[in-house]
């Protein structure tokens, strides 16, 4: 990716710190988690873990930028005048530490407006930390993330999947859309913890992601890392996504992919979306 416009280096180390700082809390606590209650009818819990690394990340946050708007999981919006908004998911993937499997992440990112400009990705169980800056690329550990071969593999793409908490289990575009990639794919993730399907695909690890009505808080985080990787983002339509939080959900189901790949899973949800259905 070129390098051009701010390099918000500040706030990507603040926000690094304050990711890797959290995901040791989650990672020594882990097996001593406990579930303080089910949120909603959509069955999504909210861990004692989730709290306890909220407010880590949340006073790091104000701590070094005490005028700009919050955005978080568990907390809420916690306002305030301008621009600059963080999104902060402090354990994504509740669910899945509520039943003992270790597949969570800690996610925090910056939008100017609507428009992300900075995100973050830290995994507690191997330790790894991804982060991107608009216009800057993508990075880990060992370098820049190149994202995923924009061939289409000859059994099928292995796509990871996500819907919003809002949609019901009978929806019928969100059951139209996982029937046609579970037939026409190698294999479908459906992770529960949306980053870390936006950081294997930055990564390479998976060739695409598809989300139906996302929830926002971690959209844009996800969503840059793997733009920044030369991920193509689209909509379940075919034109340009542009990941937002706010606003009503129905503006955000993608495609993300490259090249082939994402020729080809356009034709297939094409076959699955009606021309009403969000997307």
């Amino acid at each position: 990716m070129p390098n051009s416009g701010p390099d918000f280096d500040r706030e990507r180390q603040v926000a690094v710190a304050a990711a890797e700082e959290a995901g040791g809390l989650l990672r020594r606590r882990f097996g001593t988690a406990h579930c303080l209650r089910t949120k909603g009818r959509s069955g999504d819990v909210q861990m004692d873990l989730d709290l306890a690394a909220e407010e880590l990340v949340l006073s790091r946050i104000q701590r070094h930028f005490p005028h700009d708007r919050i955005l978080s999981e568990e907390a809420g919006l916690l306002d305030a005048a301008g621009e600059r908004t963080w999104l902060v998911d402090p354990l994504d993937g509740s669910n899945n530490v509520a039943i003992g499997l270790p597949a969570y992440v800690v996610g925090i990112g910056l939008c100017l407006g609507s428009t992300p400009v900075m995100g973050v990705v830290h995994e507690p169980v191997t330790g790894e930390t991804w982060h991107a800056v608009r216009g800057h690329g993508a990075y880990g550990a060992a370098g820049a993330l190149s994202g995923p071969d924009p061939r289409l593999p000859r059994p099928g793409p292995v796509v990871a999947w996500t819907q919003g908490y809002a949609v019901e289990r009978g929806d019928v575009t969100a059951v139209a859309l996982r029937a046609v990639l579970e037939l026409r794919c190698r294999r479908v993730l459906q992770l529960w913890a949306p980053l870390l399907g936006w950081s294997l695909l930055a990564r390479g690890t998976i060739d695409a992601f598809v989300g139906y009505r996302a929830e926002g808080v971690d959209l844009p985080t996800g969503a840059l890392l793997a733009a920044e990787a030369g991920v193509d983002l689209r909509t379940l339509s075919g034109a340009r996504f542009r990941p937002g939080f706010a606003g009503d959900d129905s503006g955000r189901s993608f495609v993300a992919a490259r090249g082939e790949t994402l020729a080809h899973l356009l034709r297939e949800v094409g076959t699955a979306v009606s021309p009403a259905a969000p997307g």
